[in-house]
């Protein structure tokens, strides 16, 4: 059986006996049986503060939404958010509350993805006021051994992507803080409480483990897979499915010819995946109300499909068929178009050449792979 750090929680009862608990959790924060994470450790050890990452710790929040203080009603211990306009940091009034800080919520193993930055300036956090933390650790649901895309460059450094990492970068979130602690020289009093049974090749469905949702946009196991490439959407004028049935699986906009893209696309025949012409009005965000043409992405093979390649062919055919096409403007943070964020660098506005794209994105995918070898723990 695949056990994730809250599974095996008693083995490492001495690290949480006898301290004030501060717990980061998300509605993944769960045992093999779907117990809670918070009920565990408030029932075993007493819990003296949670702390809300996006989308909050019961998960009722849309992304990018704001999340305020307030009491938890089930355990009476006070919710501070790390997700508020002006700060999402541990504060030294949040770390009074506290002796030790706990992190235990499912990533998606993608740069894109915020709940690891909110581990990691938690970290940070916590290493400044000489307070320890904790990672439970969890399994990487997009395995650990499959690298793709570039390294993020430091100056498009933002919350949607902090540190120098692949795209979809093969590591879990306990191996992600052991690598910024030992490479940073943050010298974090670090400790991992560490899976059981996971091997680095792992697909989620090889798991067992049942899914749920690490955030309203992620409903499957599939959208996990496909957000690694169709996530760049954000950073344009095109729809990435987010208020439908199906966020980060279909692609589309007002302007576009839905069968001839799909014809295309098909035509590419890219590993794992096949293209439908679809036609939905999002129900919010980009293109609300509006009908929107475009494609659906179906997964055919989870282990040939390579989602970040797919998501920049789909771009790329995009800006070719249609003029209407356009990045996003520079956003508040950083003063940036949000594609450089999500991107790591300004390639995928200035590179026209697709292939040399894509090569150099594998080099340095090849070279991210070497280098994280050394912060295995499984």
């Amino acid at each position: 059986m695949i056990r994730n750090g809250i599974d095996c929680i008693d083995n490492y009862a001495h690290l949480f006996a006898g301290k004030k608990l501060g717990l980061i959790t998300s509605p993944t924060g769960l045992t093999a049986e779907l117990e809670s994470t918070i009920r565990v450790l408030h029932e075993k050890f007493g819990l003296a503060a949670l702390f809300s990452p996006e989308h909050g710790v019961r998960g009722d929040r849309q992304a990018g939404a704001l999340v305020d203080d307030y009491i938890d009603p089930f355990t009476g211990v006070p919710v501070y958010s790390l997700y508020r306009g002006d700060s999402k940091r541990l504060t030294p009034e949040m770390l009074d509350a506290v002796d030790m800080v706990v992190y235990d919520i499912q990533d998606v193993g993608v740069r894109y993805y915020t709940f690891i930055y909110t581990m990691l300036y938690a970290m940070e956090d916590c290493a400044k006021a000489g307070k320890p933390f904790v990672v439970l650790d969890r399994i990487n649901p997009l395995d650990g051994a499959t690298v793709e895309g570039n390294v993020l460059r430091p100056e498009y450094r933002s919350f949607v992507g902090n540190y120098s990492l692949c795209v979809r970068y093969g590591l879990t979130a306990g191996e992600v803080a052991t690598m910024v602690n030992a490479e940073t020289g943050l010298n974090a009093q670090l400790s991992v409480v560490r899976c059981e049974g996971w091997e680095r090749e792992m697909l989620f469905p090889e798991t067992g483990r049942i899914w749920v949702p690490p955030s309203l946009g992620v409903p499957r196991f599939e959208t996990a897979l496909l957000y690694s490439g169709t996530c760049l959407f954000e950073g344009t004028n095109v729809s990435e499915g987010r208020g439908t049935t199906s966020p980060f699986e279909i692609v589309g906009a007002p302007f576009v010819r839905a069968e001839e893209l799909a014809e295309e696309m098909n035509r590419k025949e890219l590993p794992g995946v096949r293209f439908r012409p679809v036609y939905f009005k999002p129900t919010f965000y980009k293109h609300e109300g509006e009908l929107c043409a475009g494609v659906q992405l179906h997964v055919t093979d989870f282990r040939a499909l390579r989602p970040l390649e797919t998501g920049v062919r789909l771009m790329y055919e995009l800006k070719r068929r249609h003029e209407q096409f356009a990045f996003l403007p520079p956003v508040r943070e950083n003063g940036r178009p949000f594609i450089d964020l999500l991107g790591g660098d300004r390639a995928y506005r200035d590179e026209t050449d697709e292939e040399a794209l894509l090569e150099r994105f594998r080099e340095e995918s090849r070279a991210f792979s070497e280098r994280k070898q050394a912060y295995h723990l499984y």
